[in-house]
């Protein structure tokens, strides 16, 4: 299992998918092998992942009509059109990738989006009130789906809180995932 953490920590709420996978992977141990990748904005770049991983897990924000904060959990194959990392600094996403595998003939993996609705996203290295105030429930949201696919959190006896993760991005010599 693959959690790919997406997004630009540069841009506000649009960090969000990348804070989360740095806090999975910092808060807890998992049952079974799962690797936790932050994708940024690598766009084409990420191809090999998607190739080389039957099961991936993506955490991004999306762009529905909806209200801020709001958690989606979609097929990623159902996203195609909704913004989910298409152009801008993003460059080619996700979904692009994926079909572009299609278009190769080769084996697309099961990929599902946990995505949440951006409150804004601008120059600043730091998240919404929206979004901090939605931040657990995506978590907890993303570890219920863990659970189903029989990979269970352990948490681990240390935390590292949202607000440290992100004054860690502030950082220049700051590590966001090992």
């Amino acid at each position: 299992m693959i959690i790919l953490g997406i997004g630009n920590v540069l841009q506000k709420d649009d960090g969000l998918g990348v804070y989360a996978a740095v806090y999975l992977s910092e808060n807890y141990e998992f049952s079974q092998e799962v690797n936790i990748i932050n994708g940024g904005v690598e766009g084409i770049n990420l191809l090999n992942i998607f190739m080389e991983n039957e099961t991936i897990l993506i955490l991004d924000t999306i762009h529905i009509d909806d209200a801020p904060g709001s958690i989606y959990l979609i097929p990623a194959c159902e996203l195609s059109g909704h913004g989910l990392n298409s152009g801008g600094a993003h460059e080619i996403g996700v979904i692009q990738c994926m079909d572009m595998l299609e278009l190769q003939g080769k084996t697309v993996p099961e990929a599902t989006v946990l995505g949440i609705i951006p409150y804004e996203v601008t120059f600043d290295i730091a998240l919404s009130t929206s979004l901090k105030e939605a931040f657990q429930n995506y978590i907890n949201t993303a570890l219920r789906f863990l659970e189903k696919q029989q990979i269970f959190a352990i948490p681990k006896a240390e935390k590292i809180s949202l607000d440290a993760i992100i004054h860690r991005a502030k950082d220049p010599s700051g590590v966001m995932i090992h």
